[in-house]
């Protein structure tokens, strides 16, 4: 069972701050680069992303990422298609899956809810994911979503201290602030107005994990297209990559509150 939290004033008043005074920096993010680097100060955390992905269609939604952590101090020998062929081959079955096969999006777990460190290292999660880029501890925020897209704050350490109950009460008491920036980040779902159907309905297949290449081929023209129409459609959103276009354009849609 969770121990008692103890969170100072300080504390209290200093993420309070960091949330709500975020300025409306990095738009091209679906968080600010202060309030991810904030978290990460306030909590020690060696890196910290806010991801989301379709863990049904095994594709990534969003991945924005802060970290400290030297790859070389796990063993990264496996390339990224490997990777992820590993993590989602023992996803359903490791506690990464806990928010969709539970339906418990709003509890901040850590890895150590689930396994003590043996358990874990036996895991095949942890021989063929966790430890390729060195991480140990683990705690992870879901922000307001649902199984299936569960947005998520995930906060890593290497090997050493685990995270705390005072952890784990900050990121209880931030969530409703970060969602709050999140949402105020996410351009209206008129901004699909100034698409052609054509190009929104090439950015659909984008938005669910397409390459150019498998994009060419469902619509039947060249990657060349494909790239031209990326082109205009960044322009009119005013955005420059693909993940800032597919948020910009749909926002958290399907998310709930």
């Amino acid at each position: 069972m969770p121990g008692r939290m103890t969170i100072s004033d300080h504390e209290a008043r200093t993420m309070l701050r960091m949330v709500q005074d975020a300025p409306q920096e990095d738009l091209d993010e679906p968080m600010p680069w202060s309030v991810i680097t904030g978290l990460k100060d306030l909590i020690g955390a060696d890196a910290v992303q806010l991801c989301q992905f379709d863990s049904y269609r095994q594709v990534d939604i969003l991945c924005q990422e802060l970290s400290d952590i030297d790859p070389s101090e796990g063993d990264l020998v496996e390339s990224d298609e490997a990777y992820c062929d590993s993590f989602w081959r023992h996803y359903w079955n490791s506690c990464c899956s806990y928010p969709d096969s539970s339906g418990d999006v709003v509890s901040v777990t850590k890895i150590t809810d689930f396994y003590s460190d043996r358990e874990l290292h036996n895991t095949p999660i942890y021989a063929e994911c966790i430890q390729q880029f060195g991480g140990e501890r683990e705690m992870m925020l879901c922000l307001p979503s649902r199984p299936g897209r569960v947005l998520r704050l995930l906060f890593w350490r290497g090997r050493g201290r685990d995270f705390t109950e005072r952890d784990r009460g900050l990121l209880a008491l931030l969530r409703p602030h970060l969602y709050a920036t999140y949402k105020r980040r996410q351009r209206p779902a008129g901004g699909l107005s100034v698409l052609t159907p054509r190009q929104v309905e090439l950015l659909r297949l984008v938005a669910v994990g397409h390459t150019n290449s498998q994009v060419a081929r469902r619509l039947s023209i060249s990657e060349a297209t494909v790239r031209k129409h990326l082109e205009h459609i960044f322009d009119r959103l005013k955005v420059d990559s693909r993940t800032a276009a597919v948020t910009h354009a749909f926002g958290a849609e399907g998310d709930g509150d």
